[in-house]
């Protein structure tokens, strides 16, 4: 009895954390807890309040927690393709994989919310099932640019169709009851100084173009977590952003989450936690005692600290370490690499098909090119994932029952041996940042013409890997190299001179040029990184089991010359050795602003990104349009109407009777022999008179369900008024113009399509 009597007391005096509490908690944390909570386990100065003892090896950071009021430490890890920690750990044999997902980019050529909603879920309990809290995806940042390094993990150069597929990820992996990030909250669209560089950008740009996205995001899906960006935004820190997290995010938005910093970003302490960004990753010494001393000297408020605490609690008691959860560590691989393949299927591009496909598995395939030997399924740094295999375009075609011209199969299998031991040696000695070294490319050019007797058609794959910490080179991973060009030069001779066809497929983790080589190609196909299952996915698109429904979310422009932001982008210099030093100009927090597009970036082309630029300024600037992607059936498109409707819940006549947007729909049909996918891509004209507006911008999408040869099914989109609107400069605020604007339901940026005109009074 006494036993349970000093036990109630004990419990009387220090009340533990509940969802209930919270303010209680907060009001009896001392400085030191509080600092404790908002500044990461990277920091040892309060190791004694609460160690970071969960034990996911590889995790990229944690909180402390605070044994005395029952706070646990939380764990966070990366990544956008999948889950990332480590498969190896001391003292057992157990292997702890992760599923290779496709990257972000791929996802987004599904153009398929749903099914990327259950590529979340996948990963959302895999995230569980390893005893992570939060998972620090998606990356949800424009392509502005296809040299940037991390556009692979990105979306698309359009900010409708990132925010959708974003909000679907995040609904997927959040309904384990666990956590996502969304990052990097803004404008992280350059990895050449990322982490002083400023980005200078209209308040009409960063409306539209650049924070569209996230907010498309927040209020469709709430995630738990957003993540700032490294550099400045108009000479203020992304995390040091008061506007940009108090007034926008949480004001406009609705944002309930919390904010954490990108690892190691930001400079000032309380100018983070004045604005908001209430945990600092991966936490350090300095950190924290600016923290505690800002406090003491009157610089940074309680309330402040206090308002963060709590926004800190909230995620905690949400996330399973604080459920108590007793995760497995057995996650259904098999089941996800399933999910994995299903998602790669869709997210497969045909650009271009002289009859070519679909092609086997009758007959015998001559299979060329390094990387159909190394396939590609993801970037590197954060993005990369600890996969238990990758499937090769080798062994896709072996296992789809394709035979392989014998000779050139036997001279890549041995090449390789010693090209993948090559590769392993240098990789050794690089930062996990790095791009990886990639085999030689090699032109056999005797084996080749052999080959173009034997086989019945000719396979190529160009691959191409980066990622975070260093943008993309644009000779060496831009254009195709001379012994790759050397490659496709002789096997499109050899082959064409038979009467045989040439397929390039194109592992990439973005935009190649293709312009001066295309002609050489009876077919490409662009696979992306497809995650682990690729060349199994590759396969069946190649033999026509799968019929290719994905579609560019990007435009691939004839040049890089022709980009409307190559003017202002950073370029690695040709005649020096790279030099990484020189990309970190902040002493101290000083800012530097000597170098154009490395100290400082002026995003010129305003909002004329991507398609919106092209169309309205240079529609011959052109190889593929945003939204382009053929299929092996045929579709016909008919019956457009567009209907007002007046109310988002039920479509009743509001009392002022305003109509609050548009419903579209169309009705497609399958008009040919195989059964496919479409999509239908909704596309505003706005009137453009009084206000400066691109030839059209994209307002809805709709994927169909597998459509069977003469089958049809109508599909339906919705274009809320507000979705119409352009920020105004002079007025500061949001503003529709009136008159008269064309709907166009196009199969691209470029297309014309069906159309409908309505008028806004």
């Amino acid at each position: 009895m006494l036993t349970f009597i000093l036990a109630a007391a004990v419990s009387a005096a220090t009340p533990v954390l509940r969802e209930d509490n919270i303010p209680e908690i907060v009001s009896l944390l001392t400085l030191e807890e509080k600092a404790a909570i908002l500044v990461g386990c990277g920091s040892k100065a309060f190791d004694g309040i609460g160690r970071n003892d969960v034990g996911v090896k590889g995790s990229a950071g944690a909180t402390h927690a605070v044994p005395r009021m029952g706070i646990p430490s939380i764990v966070f890890a990366d990544g956008p393709a999948g889950l990332r920690i480590d498969p190896n750990r001391p003292g057992t044999d157990k292997t702890f994989y992760c599923t290779g997902f496709p990257i972000g980019t791929m996802l987004a050529s599904t153009w398929n919310p749903d099914l990327v909603r259950s590529v979340g879920e996948a990963m959302g309990n895999e995230v569980l099932e390893y005893g992570v809290d939060v998972l620090l995806a998606p990356g949800l940042n424009i392509h502005r640019n296809p040299l940037c390094g991390r556009n692979f993990e990105y979306y698309s150069e359009d900010p409708l169709l990132a925010g959708e597929i974003a909000a679907a990820f995040v609904s997927g992996v959040q309904s384990n009851g666990v956590g996502t990030s969304v990052k990097h909250f803004a404008l992280n669209n350059q990895e050449l100084n990322r982490l002083h560089n400023d980005a200078r950008v209209s308040m009409r740009a960063m409306r539209e173009i650049y924070l569209r996205a996230f907010e498309i995001a927040v209020r469709k899906a709430q995630p738990w977590t957003l993540m700032t960006s490294y550099n400045y935004i108009n000479g203020v820190h992304a995390s040091e952003n008061y506007w940009l997290l108090a007034e926008i995010l949480r004001g406009e938005w609705g944002f309930k989450g919390a904010v954490v910093t990108d690892w190691g970003g930001g400079y000032d302490t309380a100018a983070q936690i004045h604005a908001g960004n209430d945990l600092i990753q991966s936490g350090s010494d300095a950190r924290y005692n600016a923290l505690i001393q800002a406090v003491k000297d009157g610089s940074l408020s309680m309330d402040d600290v206090d308002a963060c605490v709590t926004r800190a609690l909230e995620l905690i008691v949400k996330c399973p370490s604080f459920r108590g959860y007793k995760y497995s560590d057995t996650p259904d691989l098999q089941a996800h690499a399933q999910v994995c393949r299903t998602a790669a299927d869709e997210g497969v591009v045909l650009l271009k098909n002289n009859g070519a496909l679909p092609a086997g598995p009758d007959g015998v395939t001559a299979l060329l090119g390094v990387t159909s030997y190394a396939f590609i399924a993801g970037g590197t740094g954060s993005g990369d994932v600890h996969r238990p295999y990758v499937v090769d375009l080798q062994q896709g075609l072996a296992d789809g029952g394709f035979t392989l011209e014998d000779g050139l199969d036997a001279f890549y299998s041995a090449y390789m041996q010693d090209e993948r031991w090559r590769c392993k040696m240098i990789d050794g000695n690089n930062s996990w940042v790095i791009d990886r070294e990639r085999p030689i490319e090699v032109a056999p050019d005797s084996l080749i013409r052999q080959a173009a007797l034997k086989a019945d058609r000719a396979f190529i794959t160009f691959g191409r890997v980066f990622g975070e910490g260093k943008d993309r080179d644009l000779h060496y991973s831009y254009m195709l190299q001379d012994n790759e060009l050397e490659l496709l030069r002789r096997t499109s001779e050899a082959f064409h001179s038979q009467g045989k066809k040439v397929t390039v497929i194109l592992n990439i983790g973005g935009v190649v040029e293709m312009s001066s080589w295309q002609d050489l190609a009876d077919a490409v196909i662009v696979c992306w990184q497809p995650g682990e299952e690729g060349g199994h996915t590759v396969a069946s698109v190649l033999s026509g089991e799968v019929n290719p429904s994905g579609r560019l979310p990007m435009t691939i422009s004839r040049s890089y010359g022709d980009e409307p932001s190559a003017p202002n982008f950073p370029r690695i210099f040709e005649d020096k050795p790279f030099n990484y030093s020189f990309y970190r100009r902040l002493e101290g927090n000083k800012k530097d602003y000597t170098v154009k597009d490395i100290d400082y970036t002026d995003y010129a082309e305003d909002i004329y990104v991507g398609y919106r630029y092209f169309g309205t300024k240079a529609p011959g600037a052109v190889a593929y349009p945003f939204g382009y992607g053929l299929s092996y059936t045929s579709f016909r498109w008919e019956k457009m109407k567009v209907v007002p409707y007046y109310t988002e819940s039920d479509g009743a006549i509001a009392a002022d009777g305003k109509i609050a947007g548009y419903i579209v729909t169309v009705e497609v049909s399958n008009t040919g022999k195989l059964a496919g996918k479409d999509v239908v891509e909704l596309y505003v004209k706005a009137p453009g008179k009084s206000m400066d507006k691109p030839a059209r911008e994209l307002k809805a999408f709709a994927k169909t369900p597998l459509l069977q040869a003469g089958e049809s099914c109508t599909v339906t989109m919705t274009v809320p008024l507000e979705s119409l609107a352009s920020w105004d400069e002079q007025a500061g605020g949001w503003a529709l113009e009136r008159g008269r604007y064309r709907l166009i339901a196009a199969r691209s940026a470029a297309a014309r399509g069906l159309a409908k005109s309505v008028r806004i009074r």
